[in-house]
């Protein structure tokens, strides 16, 4: 179960990875978009699997 909760930490410091670099790119006047969407779906990724770990715990709970 620690498993799951160290990867959606993974997906997060991924997604936050990927913006930094998007951000690099964008400053030096490249197209920083791969990066941003690569970036964006990480993150969205986290609170997805956040989303349902929770949903899993309380399920196990009651």
């Amino acid at each position: 179960m620690t498993y799951l909760k160290i990867i959606q930490y993974v997906y997060l410091a991924f997604g936050l990875i990927f913006l930094y670099k998007a951000y690099e790119e964008y400053s030096s006047e490249r197209n920083p978009y791969m990066f941003l969407a690569i970036g964006i779906v990480a993150i969205a990724m986290f609170f997805f699997r956040r989303h349902f770990h929770n949903k899993q715990i309380n399920r196990k709970n009651k």
